[in-house]
């Protein structure tokens, strides 16, 4: 895919995963996979699914990466066979690393969303571009004759690519490996399912997520736990938060929230005016999901008789804890939330004035707010 169009497959702001040779967060994922392969019971079809943003797509790679540069299994060398491997590390100089790197290593095809004949990206994965693979599997075995797939992610498929993938699952080429990204792994064919092994990631800790950005070369958060609060461990929502100033926009709802029931208008004035302006499409969007989650974590302080830990602002912990004090106001909250939620999802879809929206999601917070007192 050409410079000029999205990458499917990549976080803006982020590396493309085949540039990140480490993990962080995930060791019993990694090590689940080395116990299958170092016990010669490694499946051909592995179904990597969590949350999105936590390192499937990085493991995909480090995975690829590992089997293309491993040596056949008959190559036991002159002293025998060698000690099974301790983890996925390869090393950046391995022939293998840079032809990944390049983009040009024949063992390997990923599977992405594919462009359209108006040179658009497609909203899905279409049979054509599974059908690719057959011309793949065709071609003579590269090194070792193993051949990877990565399919990113397995939950864009349409039906027929769906399909079209199972008959593969079903009759796998020799010494392949189809390595399958899921963020939601119940919109897959069942069948698709349990022919996968599944290698489930979790959301990071605020230091697993400090390194992963720091390796990243977005840097380090001066808020680590404000940053792991609101990203709920995903590094991809993290990257996103800081590049589109994510924390100092919580920041600011949460000032809003903090003077309801009255309301402070002019300020609830100068952040729908923000979210309007030419080109804050993404800042738009980036408030709706904040305030998405301003709202859950109120019902949630109610339901459980505290905020939630940690912090995701300054001062976010009173104001959620006056604001829903008990479970009568966290489900108030909780209502609230689901006719907020789908009020704004369905004023953005039909192009309403931005800066309108934020002000009505705003004012409907305030109701709450009073009907809770």
């Amino acid at each position: 895919m050409s410079d000029e169009h999205p990458t499917p497959d990549q976080v803006p702001g982020a590396p493309h995963p085949r540039e990140t040779l480490r993990l962080f967060g995930q060791d019993a994922a990694e090590q689940a996979f080395l116990t299958a392969y170092n016990s010669d019971r490694l499946h051909h079809g592995w179904l990597l699914t969590g949350p999105r943003g936590v390192g499937k797509a990085t493991l995909a790679w480090r995975i690829a990466r590992f089997l293309l540069a491993a040596p056949p299994a008959e190559e036991d060398g002159l002293f025998g066979a060698p000690p099974p491997p301790a983890s996925l590390d390869v090393d950046p100089e391995n022939p293998v690393s840079r032809r990944i790197l390049a983009g040009a290593d024949p063992g390997l095809a990923v599977v992405t969303r594919s462009l359209n004949d108006k040179d658009k990206l497609r909203n899905e994965i279409v049979v054509e571009d599974i059908r690719k693979l057959g011309r793949f599997f065709g071609l003579s075995a590269a090194d070792g004759g193993r051949r990877v797939v990565i399919v990113d992610c397995a939950d864009e498929m349409n039906v027929s690519a769906a399909n079209a993938l199972l008959k593969m699952l079903e009759e796998p080429p020799a010494r392949t490996t189809l390595l399958l990204i899921s963020h939601q792994p119940s919109r897959l064919l069942p069948t698709i399912r349990s022919r996968c092994r599944t290698l489930r990631l979790s959301p990071l800790n605020a230091k697993d997520m400090q390194s992963a950005l720091e390796q990243s070369g977005v840097g380090v958060s001066e808020n680590p736990d404000h940053l792991a609060a609101l990203a709920a461990g995903s590094v991809g929502d993290a990257i996103r938060l800081i590049s589109l100033g994510g924390l100092e926009i919580y920041a600011e709802l949460i000032g809003i929230l903090g003077t309801l029931p009255r309301l402070d208008r002019q300020r609830a004035l100068r952040l729908a005016e923000a979210a309007a302006q030419k080109g804050a499409a993404e800042r738009f969007e980036m408030l709706l999901t904040l305030m998405d989650i301003a709202l859950s974590r109120l019902a949630l302080t109610g339901s459980k008789g505290g905020p939630p830990q940690p912090e995701a602002a300054p001062g976010e912990a009173e104001t959620l804890a006056r604001l829903s004090a008990n479970p009568h106001q966290g489900r108030l909250w909780a209502e609230a939330a689901a006719t907020i939620t789908a009020r704004a999802r369905h004023g953005q879809a039909v192009n309403l004035d931005p800066a309108a929206l934020v002000l009505d999601t705003v004012f409907k917070m305030q109701q709450t707010a009073g009907q809770s007192r």
